[in-house]
């Protein structure tokens, strides 16, 4: 499949890109500028010699893809869609976005969305799009370790439940990953919270944390 990375030259953009070149899919790397997407397909085709990999402005990446992940800050989430919504009509797209913000003294704080959740408001935004929500609570930084497993479980939150068999698909092709059904788009506002107690748990643990859901 053809995978686009929307704001894909961060940490998890790159890092999911990184696993999914691995596994044979074709990745385009995507960023406000056409330079930056090329710099971002460069570091994968390093990570990953021989890897299917292209670059450049995000409107550009996103043509032809079989699924698009949204990979960039919340802050950007509405002026990106506002831009490119119209090129991801019948699109699967995979907010990976996590509301939050640093605050001195308290670490990583989930910020309270109007809307709910950030996919809620990606759903909003993109009626003729096929989103759903998945990979905001896994590490970047063990992502882009290509030699060792994850270990980790993926939520995917949805209301089309071929898209979110399409993701989990995905998330089984990771090393150590297990993509879990997690019901409606509507709870992927408890997994992007998740993210930052997360964030915190790895400073006061000195570890890169990830969740595990048992019984299932």
């Amino acid at each position: 499949m053809k995978l686009a990375f929307v704001g894909g030259t961060g940490p998890e953009g790159l890092g999911l890109a990184i696993r999914f070149a691995a596994s044979g899919h074709h990745v385009a790397i995507g960023s406000r500028s056409t330079e930056r997407g090329e710099e971002g397909a460069a570091k994968i085709a390093e990570a990953v010699p021989g890897a299917a990999v292209s670059g450049g402005e995000n409107a550009a990446t996103v043509a032809g893809a079989d699924v698009v992940f949204l990979t960039f800050p919340y802050s950007g989430q509405g002026p990106t869609l506002e831009a490119i919504g119209g090129a991801l009509d019948g699109a699967i797209v995979c907010d990976v976005v996590a509301p939050l913000e640093f605050v001195r003294g308290k670490g990583a704080v989930a910020l309270d969305i109007d809307g709910n959740s950030a996919a809620e408001e990606a759903a909003a935004a993109l009626p003729n799009a096929r989103v759903v929500s998945a990979f905001q609570n896994m590490s970047a930084e063990k992502l882009m370790e290509l030699d060792k497993p994850v270990e980790a479980d993926v939520l995917v939150c949805g209301d089309d439940k071929e898209a979110k068999a399409v993701i989990m698909a995905l998330a089984d092709e990771i090393d150590g990953v297990r993509g879990v059904d997690g019901g409606a788009l509507s709870n992927s506002r408890y997994v992007e919270m998740l993210t930052s107690l997360l964030i915190n748990l790895n400073r006061v643990h000195k570890t890169q944390t990830s969740v595990r859901i048992a019984g299932v």
